[in-house]
């Protein structure tokens, strides 16, 4: 199933940078466990959605997860074959901007081993480098 935004017409934005670090959402908000991406990059909709159905499959649809990035920027293409001109390309895919430092997922009730391994599961699903985080015991939940 494709994530994509409900309203998509007459969209067509410029690409976004991924480079440099992450503004905000570098703090766990939700759960105890976190994947935090240790790079930038475009992340697809289906990318995002293989890691969530390995997490959830792992832990046997037991604990919670939070996906805290979502595909708004749309890639556009042309057809092969075409000339120049004519406008900008139709939609191709959608893709999350991902920067260094954000918290991509999030897991809480369950245990950390379990916790650990459904990361890294969804880890091996997404094409970055990522790092297991969890909450320190003193951490205000702001």
């Amino acid at each position: 199933m494709a994530v994509i935004p409900k309203r998509t017409k007459y969209r067509c934005p410029h690409r976004l940078s991924y480079e440099g670090k992450a503004r905000g959402n570098t703090k766990l908000s939700f759960g105890d466990y976190g994947l935090v991406a240790c790079e930038g990059a475009w992340i697809s909709d289906r990318q995002i959605e293989a890691a969530r159905v390995a997490m959830t499959r792992y832990m046997k649809r037991g604990g919670n997860v939070w996906i805290n990035i979502f595909p708004h920027l749309s890639l556009t293409k042309k057809p092969l074959e075409t000339r120049q001109g004519k406008g900008k390309g139709s939609h191709d895919s959608w893709v999350a901007v991902v920067k260094e430092g954000k918290i991509m997922f999030e897991i809480a009730g369950v245990d950390e081993a379990t916790a650990r391994e459904a990361l890294r599961l969804a880890m091996n699903k997404l094409p970055i480098k990522c790092k297991f985080v969890k909450k320190e015991s003193g951490e205000a939940n702001d």
